[in-house]
């Protein structure tokens, strides 16, 4: 009967402890479009336009043109852009390209995803995905992971034939993340995120938030993360407490009933 109160009592504890552990591992639900997307990309990194996470941006270019849009990424999310080419209804055949790119213009290589696709002549649209390593808190310094912050999309066409340069176009770019949780957890965090313009804030203009020359508006909806959280500290609070249980089992399975099993005899 006491072995099965302790059995009881370790699974409502764990079960206590991997609520909120799950429910923080569970995607947050996507803003929906209400038409404050943006219409329009840009054609460098210092033009490119800000997308939220959840909407889709639209744009109509040439095709040749190079379009650009940056979105924010927090630490513990495993980003993914998906793009979207409308074509012409006549070209010779086209090879579309999306890159990503972090907060330090650095290229990051997709998991997986179709990166480049090359569209049959006549097609009328191609579809490209390009899923990201999961951003990290801390990095060495030689190291190319991603690290939070904002990141900069690039689609373009890639090895344009002639006939095809300055055709009508119009692409769709949507951006979503996983969180990830405890398991990308490292023990240490940036001191801020990769944001244009947040590292040139003098000292003196520290306490003046409206003279930081910040470039980028956009940051995740419960704000950037400062690293030294995760799921993980509960999954070990969870193990320790079942350890601590196993031994108190465990003494009271071998202790017996604490009375000798023979009596010796009387003299």
């Amino acid at each position: 009967m006491r072995i099965t109160r302790v059995v009881g009592a370790a699974l409502l504890a764990l079960g206590l402890a991997a609520g909120p552990a799950a429910a923080d591992s569970t995607p947050s639900p996507s803003p929906s479009d209400d038409g404050s997307a943006p219409t329009s990309a840009g054609t460098s990194f210092r033009t490119a336009t800000e997308v939220e996470q959840g909407r889709t941006a639209t744009a109509s270019a040439s095709t040749g043109d190079y379009l650009y849009w940056s979105f924010p990424a927090d630490a513990g999310r495993r980003p993914t852009v998906e793009a979207t080419v409308k074509l012409p209804e006549e070209h010779t055949g086209q090879t579309w390209q999306v890159d990503v790119y972090d907060g330090l213009r650095r290229r990051q290589a997709c998991q997986y995803g179709a990166q480049t696709r090359t569209a049959a002549p006549g097609a009328a649209s191609v579809e490209l995905a390009c899923v990201l390593r999961t951003v990290r808190a801390w990095s060495e310094p030689w190291a190319n992971d991603p690290l939070p912050g904002t990141y900069y999309v690039r689609l373009t066409a890639v090895g344009v034939k002639t006939a095809d340069l300055g055709l009508p176009v119009k692409a769709e770019l949507r951006v979503a993340s996983k969180d990830i949780g405890g398991s990308a957890a490292v023990d240490g965090s940036l001191a801020e995120p990769l944001v244009p313009g947040v590292a040139v804030t003098s000292g003196n203009d520290e306490d003046d938030a409206s003279s930081s020359p910040v470039l980028s508006s956009l940051e995740p909806d419960d704000g950037w993360s400062s690293g030294w959280w995760s799921d993980r500290w509960v999954w070990t609070a969870v193990g320790g407490l079942l350890a601590a249980l196993a031994g108190i089992g465990g003494y009271a399975l071998t202790r017996g009933s604490g009375r000798p099993s023979r009596v010796p005899p009387t003299v």
